[in-house]
């Protein structure tokens, strides 16, 4: 398959104007496949500048990156102009430490995260371990959301290796800083006996936030209200200040500092619980849903705006 003259020419100053450049599925604040999401976890991790192309906004590019590295899938990574590869090759490299010096950046840190396993946990560990395969070990991975995943599985010889009661746990790079703190411990329950994990490092819930300490908080300056409402309804009785979420919004909304507090708000405190809880998994740590919604706010608050 030739590649169109034009789709080069745009291809080739995207890579001349850009040292870095990713093409993948989504943006870095929303991915919308998980290799993608790999990808920019591993160069965010990284403190890496890069750029940054939504394959999917543009079919032209989908296709044409295709054959224009010679590679089939998405995303792609490309530094200095040169094809790296997929996600899988960008964990490689950054385990190996091929991928700090291909971004010119200092050897990576191998320093073990500080663990806590309990009696229990390790126990259990063990007996997995005795009853596998000879030569595997525990991996457990911590991705950019903090969703981990334990298994088990041979060890690469890359990895960062953390003991706690005995039990070696082998984390990849991207993963090991995440992993600072964390507690592998045993629970019993309704639904069964297993292994939990708990990573002080995760953002906490999403909180809820009456009208009544919304008013004080925006009297003290210290959160910025967002609205998910449709854009009718916030014409009809609009929240003066408030940001708007909508699709032209949401990139620059989950840029911000992972510490800004976020409040949302919608009609009665439901769908903003829904996209306070996404962006929560975007990273923000400090994540309010407004109990009532704007209903409440008009009832308690604030009159002049009009109920529907």
């Amino acid at each position: 398959m030739s590649l169109d003259p034009a789709v080069r020419a745009r291809i080739d100053s995207l890579l001349a104007d850009n040292r870095v450049v990713l093409f993948m599925k989504g943006s870095p604040q929303v991915p919308q496949c998980g290799f993608s999401a790999k990808a920019c976890g591993i160069l965010g991790g990284l403190g890496v500048d890069y750029a940054h192309v939504n394959v999917l906004a543009d079919a032209e590019i989908r296709e044409g990156i295709k054959v224009y590295g010679n590679w089939p899938t998405i995303p792609q990574l490309y530094i200095g102009g040169e094809l790296v590869g997929g996600s899988d090759i960008i964990e490689h490299m950054l385990n190996t430490g091929e991928l700090h010096a291909a971004l010119g950046l200092p050897e990576p840190d191998r320093t073990p995260p500080a663990i806590t396993i309990s009696d229990e946990a390790a126990e259990a560990i063990r007996t997995a371990l005795a009853d596998a395969d000879p030569g595997q070990v525990l991996h457990l991975s911590i991705g950019p959301r903090f969703n981990a995943d334990l298994r088990l599985g041979e060890a690469t010889g890359h990895e960062v290796v953390a003991e706690s009661n005995g039990i070696r746990v082998h984390f990849d790079l991207a993963s090991a800083p995440r992993a600072n703190g964390l507690q592998i411990g045993w629970t019993e329950g309704v639904r069964g006996a297993g292994l939990s994990i708990h990573n002080p490092n995760a953002p906490g819930p999403v909180k809820p936030l009456s009208v009544a300490e919304l008013k004080a908080r925006l009297d003290a300056g210290d959160v910025t209200v967002i609205d998910v409402r449709p854009p009718e309804d916030r014409d009809f009785a609009p929240f003066a200040g408030a940001e708007v979420l909508d699709a032209d919004s949401h990139d620059r909304l989950a840029a911000l500092d992972k510490a800004t507090p976020l409040a949302f708000l919608c009609h009665h405190g439901n769908a903003s619980r829904q996209a306070a809880e996404h962006f929560r998994g975007l990273g923000f740590r400090d994540v309010y849903n407004v109990e009532g919604g704007i209903e409440a706010w008009s009832a308690e608050i604030d009159p002049s705006v009009p109920r529907y």
